[in-house]
């Protein structure tokens, strides 16, 4: 079973107003994927999770677009003593150790590379890379 079927399946409970089983769920996930992908986030059809989710973190209050891919050991979570956390929009890529952190949005269509740190808002149809100096 993949992470998202796991958080799919504790969002339907939690939105039927079952208390116990969606938390059960949260930490069989945490347990099997290293993964912290709460189940009152927000997260579209068809968005899937890379390599089985390993080491994801998402804010309980983000909301992530449909059809995105989220890679292993991503962050999508807020900032210290703020409370706006990232909006995800549509067909966006997110790759491996990206971090998304604070008040951000992300237009729909977007690439967001490896180990990108991004904390300024990113407009639709654009690729975010981590910075290249050559010496």
């Amino acid at each position: 079973m993949k992470l998202i079927n796991f958080y799919r399946v504790a969002n339907r409970l939690y939105a039927s107003g079952i208390p116990i089983f969606p938390k059960i769920i949260y930490y069989i996930q945490f347990f099997l994927f290293n993964s912290s992908v709460p189940y009152k986030c927000k997260i579209g059809k068809k968005t899937v999770f890379g390599y089985g989710g390993i080491a994801v973190v998402v804010h309980e209050r983000a909301v992530i677009g449909e059809g995105c891919v989220v890679s292993q050991n991503v962050t999508i979570g807020g900032k210290s003593k703020k409370f706006e956390v990232p909006v995800i929009g549509n067909h966006v890529y997110i790759g491996a150790g990206a971090k998304i952190l604070g008040d951000v949005n992300i237009g729909d269509n977007v690439i967001i590379g490896a180990n990108a740190v991004v904390v300024k808002d990113v407009p639709s149809n654009c690729i975010v890379l981590l910075g290249y100096q050559q010496r």
